[in-house]
């Protein structure tokens, strides 16, 4: 958390994986309710903000990263309150927006030029390394951009 609050401006942030009660997580972060929430996460994640949705919210779905190593695991929300909320759910991605991909380049160049952004990159070395850091891109492990070099500089 000290990462996403100190390094890269967060204001706050939370583990979802070490929260019992993702419901009432939300509630403490968002008293006055979520009006739009970017999901890559799904299943119990996706549950508790659609719970915690403000009417007419709405959710755009790019992952769900919690169902890549647990099939069996498939909770959705509560359609209920999809309905009710008048909630707006829907898939995104990135091959949709090759639109402005070029003005996306620009503005990162930019941005990263500028220090307004940097790269977190999470570097292993050798080709042994490669099952680990394969894995770690599934667990959670991984902080950022992750790279296996190959060889060393030459």
């Amino acid at each position: 958390m000290e990462l996403l609050k100190e390094k890269l401006g967060f204001d706050d942030a939370f583990n979802y994986k070490e929260e019992t009660d993702l419901k009432s997580t939300l509630k403490r972060y968002f008293p006055d309710g979520i009006d739009i929430y970017f999901d890559n996460v799904g299943g119990d994640m996706l549950e508790a903000a659609v719970f915690n949705m403000n009417t007419f919210g709405r959710v755009a779905v790019c992952g769900v990263i919690s169902e890549y190593t647990d099939v069996a695991k498939r909770a959705a929300p509560d359609m209920l309150d999809v309905i009710y909320k008048r909630i707006t759910i829907q898939g995104f991605l990135a091959a949709d927006q090759m639109n402005v991909y070029a003005d996306f380049l620009s503005t990162t160049a930019d941005h990263l030029r500028n220090g307004k952004m940097e790269v977190l990159e999470d570097i292993s070395h050798g080709v042994e390394s490669i099952p680990t850091a394969f894995m770690a891109l599934f667990s959670g492990d991984n902080i950022g951009k992750m790279i296996v070099q190959i060889m060393a500089d030459v």
